[in-house]
């Protein structure tokens, strides 16, 4: 297979030539890259299934074997996955740093900036209802998802027993109850009565017990949001720390 492609580019006038590599395959990433480079030279690498377990330790071998930049990273399956590689970043992940960059970017990304001011108005008079936490929920998932997102977040390597694919599931069902909710219901939560719950349960395939768990988690959130003012002000023990120390999300 090297002699043809060595054939090809020989006869075909290329602009650039990518190797495209597994991260997953750590020194092997490292042999493979050295020998296109050397057999058929390269101009820069992509590296994918960064998303996994691997911190980054072959973006740096491969640069110091080749000599040539990496240029992408494949941080998912989905084509918006591909990210441009920012080599501070990198360093950062590998040290357990995180890379709030990368988040913020993201969030730049999906964010609309006059829907957040919208649910920021919502949030100060406690409207918030389950179509905003919907779209919230939407808004996380094109960011690649919570398990992307807490990926990025300083110190989760040291976090060994928290399951990032069981709560992208849970994420899933609590979507599943929203969506079987009427538009009247996902408007005003106070209609969602015994006889509804059981409904909204069996539109959603779940337990109706999960379905109890999410209301009740949604209106400890409300009332903690009605204290939000003041938190943030100072004026109450324990400021936002404290409120945020309270806080759960229904997921």
């Amino acid at each position: 297979m090297m002699n043809e492609l060595v054939e090809i580019k020989e006869n075909v006038s290329v602009d650039q030539t990518l190797l495209i590599v597994d991260a997953m395959t750590g020194q092997d990433a490292v042999n493979v890259a050295g020998m296109f480079n050397d057999k058929i030279g390269i101009d820069g690498v992509i590296l994918t299934k960064m998303d996994g377990d691997t911190r980054g330790g072959a973006a740096l071998s491969i640069k110091a074997v080749t000599g040539k930049p990496i240029l992408y990273v494949g941080m998912g399956e989905k084509l918006s996955d591909l990210e441009q590689f920012y080599p501070d970043r990198m360093a950062s992940r590998i040290l357990g740093m995180g890379d709030i960059m990368s988040i913020i970017d993201k969030a730049t990304a999906v964010i609309d900036e006059e829907k957040a001011k919208e649910l920021s108005q919502k949030l100060k008079k406690a409207e918030f209802d389950y179509n905003d936490f919907l779209d919230q929920m939407r808004q996380i998932k094109k960011m690649g998802g919570m398990a992307s997102i807490l990926n990025m977040m300083p110190g989760m390597n040291q976090l060994k027993d928290v399951d990032l694919d069981g709560n992208e599931k849970v994420m899933e069902r609590v979507e599943a109850i929203i969506l079987s909710m009427t538009k009247e219901e996902r408007s005003n939560p106070d209609l969602i009565n015994p006889s509804r719950k059981k409904r909204i349960a069996r539109g959603a395939g779940v337990d109706i017990a999960e379905v109890n768990r999410l209301v009740k988690q949604f209106e400890q959130m409300k009332k903690m949001m009605k204290q939000l003012p003041g938190m943030m002000g100072g004026k109450r023990r324990g400021g936002l720390g404290g409120l945020m120390g309270k806080m759960k999300l229904p997921f």
